[in-house]
């Protein structure tokens, strides 16, 4: 699953991208092209498991991030930054709250607000041409073709750009089925999932909670499919350089409890629709990213396709519970290893064992 790092010049995208994925080269294949990056998902989990299996191999989930360059109307123009952008599972728009004489901001003043709606506007403008771009095809084709799924789609791109036109992204149009599906296929950049990224200045670190908190209630409410974020950059990149007991102490003299970019990657997670389930024994504990609602057997499919398609029985624990009681043996003794069918939903931290043909 991708995800687009974006935002207006001098935010602290590509350092946030630099500090995420480990990459650190600054070339990129064309002006308008985006740098991909992989990172692992941090995973508390995944510790207590391997503490207690001391396997040879821990596997974390992973995530990939696509830095591009700066936002603006010129490059939302260029059909290879557009094409990249829209392959994106979801964007994750970085939003300056620092204040900073040596780094002007290209608009004169810190205003996250004003940032995200022009950026948002943007994106929304751009789904907007390709909209009409389509319904002049379409009602060319109609004339010449009677099919109900042209008319279906012609009625569907009306909607979409009567909600463009009043500024509302795609994303706060209720789509069900069918006619998601036929959204979904044009790449709108509107209709993906959003994650807004605060980039604080260490000045406002130790309130970066509070901060979160009061910026979720002024720009989240209407905005479904979108979530928001805080980090302080600058912090995020002095723990990179540290262990993690030196990590430990320097956040507690910002008074904060845990990094903010293992927040910022869970966030990732959350707003792309995806959750862990566990699998743990003596040879590897490993985190398997699935879609949030996913069956048994699909979760089995994550690992192989043998084990979907030979699917009977799923072993199924809370990975607490396993931790808690020594192992498969004590939750066996405890009762609390179920075997579910095909149609289990599995739950965000389950352990798995799959019984297949």
């Amino acid at each position: 699953m991708k995800t687009a790092i974006v935002g207006l010049p001098m935010v602290g995208k590509t350092s946030l991208f630099t500090i995420l994925t480990g990459v650190h080269e600054s070339t990129r294949m064309g002006t308008m092209e985006a740098r991909a990056g992989v990172t692992k998902v941090p995973d508390p989990r995944l510790d207590a498991l391997a503490a207690l299996f001391e396997p040879p191999k821990v596997t974390h989930a992973t995530l990939e991030y696509l830095d591009f360059p700066s936002i603006s109307k010129e490059s939302l123009r260029e059909p290879s930054y557009l094409a990249s952008l829209r392959v994106a599972d979801a964007i994750a728009h970085v939003v300056r709250l620092f204040e900073s004489d040596s780094i002007p901001h290209e608009k004169g003043d810190v205003d996250p607000v004003r940032d995200i709606d022009d950026v948002d506007t943007e994106l929304i403008l751009s789904d907007l041409v390709v909209v009409e771009k389509r319904l002049e095809r379409l009602e060319k084709d109609r004339k010449k073709i009677k099919d109900p799924a042209l008319d279906r789609e012609f009625e569907l791109l009306e909607q979409a750009r009567a909600c463009l036109e009043e500024n509302r992204a795609l994303r706060t149009m209720a789509l069900e089925g069918e006619d998601e599906k036929r959204l979904r296929g044009f790449q709108f950049l509107s209709l993906k999932p959003i994650l807004y990224v605060l980039n604080l200045g260490e000045e406002d670190a130790s309130r970066l909670h509070e901060v979160e908190r009061d910026h979720r209630e002024k720009i989240l409410p209407g905005r479904p499919g979108a979530e928001l974020s805080a980090i302080c950059g600058n912090i995020e990149a002095e723990l990179a350089e540290l262990s993690a007991e030196e990590a430990a102490e320097y956040l507690a003299s910002y008074g904060l409890p845990d990094s903010g970019l293992h927040r910022l990657i869970n966030a990732t997670y959350q707003v792309l629709g995806l959750m862990s389930f566990l699998t743990a024994g003596e040879t590897e504990v490993r985190a398997w990213t699935i879609p949030v609602n996913s069956t048994a057997v699909k979760a089995a499919g994550a690992i192989h396709t043998d084990f979907e398609k030979k699917f009977i029985r799923a072993e199924v624990v809370n990975w607490r519970a396993l931790v808690e009681h020594g192992g498969y043996a004590g939750v066996r003794e405890k009762g609390l290893l179920r075997l579910e069918g095909k149609e289990y939903i599995v739950k965000d931290g389950d352990v798995l064992v799959i019984r297949h043909g």
